[in-house]
């Protein structure tokens, strides 16, 4: 079927039936909170505001691993933030990301509290704060920020590229799905090529480019996002398959993908997550809901 061509008009103009699809209700043109509404504080020196998106995953795979190490100065609280109701629009989540994505920290073991934000500048922060999963080597950690960066770069092409034209875009277009599926492919055979050479992505160690990469491409390779398994033939790649499954495995990547999870069964889900024991005695203490 042709499509008809677009011819663009000289000023664009915001037309919201025709600005996202499925997130049309909360994608806009403009920045800056939409309503107030202070965010919940826990007790815990690091306060997450988050949902379990692959972007959201990045930092509790980090958090959950700190933990697993013994090191109690990574405890922290997740509260769930309702992207699809738009609580990233509320003034207290603005005042810590003013680009209104998700995830945003704030560390409250410093006076005044710290806010950060950015998936990758969370983990690089952690990082360098506890001293873990980031080389101390020049060349080691160079090679983990290169492969850092090399995913905030590439996944949007991933996600906001292929993932909406293929699953989300209220029409499919022919020329835009071909376009980010040839460069999905492309990354996929970049990643494949480094972990032919690799036990993990930036050498012989599991670092912060690990669990930058994995929520996007490992869960790619696992059939996790957009259920594309077999229109992108994932099982291709198996270098990225065999360092997908290995990193699923690990049991600080198994609780971190149940933090602020909306999706499944309620059992791989976890509200308010504040120790290591609290995935003993688990709430179900949903936030967000009136």
């Amino acid at each position: 079927m042709s499509q008809e061509e677009y011819v663009p008009p000289k000023v664009w103009n915001w037309e919201t039936a025709e600005s996202g699809g499925r997130f049309a209700r909360i994608n806009r043109p403009t920045a800056g909170a939409k309503y107030d509404r202070a965010l919940p504080v826990g007790k815990h020196p690091h306060q997450l505001y988050s949902v379990a998106t692959p972007n959201g995953v990045k930092v509790t795979m980090l958090f959950e691993e700190l933990l697993e190490r013994g090191i109690e100065g990574a405890e922290y609280d997740a509260w769930l933030i309702d992207i699809i109701k738009g609580e990233q629009f509320s003034s207290g989540f603005v005042a810590i990301n003013p680009n209104s994505k998700i995830p945003a920290l704030a560390d409250h073991s410093v006076d005044p509290p710290r806010r950060v934000f950015e998936s990758g500048s969370i983990l690089l922060y952690l990082a360098e704060k506890f001293g873990a999963f980031i080389p101390e080597d020049p060349a080691g950690r160079t090679e983990t920020l290169n492969w850092l960066f090399w995913q905030m770069g590439a996944s949007p092409f991933l996600g906001g590229g292929f993932g909406h034209f293929y699953k989300y875009a209220p029409v499919k277009i022919k020329y835009a799905i071909d376009r980010y599926t040839m460069e999905v492919k492309r990354q996929l055979d970049v990643l494949d090529r480094q972990l032919a050479e690799h036990e993990y992505i930036a050498g012989d160690h599991y670092t912060i480019a690990d669990m930058s990469i994995w929520p996007w491409y490992g869960c790619l390779a696992l059939d996790r996002v957009y259920e594309v398994a077999e229109f992108l033939q994932v099982h291709e790649y198996e270098n990225v398959q065999r360092w997908a499954k290995a990193i699923d495995a690990r049991p600080a990547v198994k609780r971190a993908r149940m933090v602020n999870s909306v999706f499944g069964k309620p059992e791989n889900q976890l509200r308010e997550r504040h120790d290591a024991s609290d995935f003993e005695h688990r709430t179900w203490d949903k936030i967000g809901d009136e």
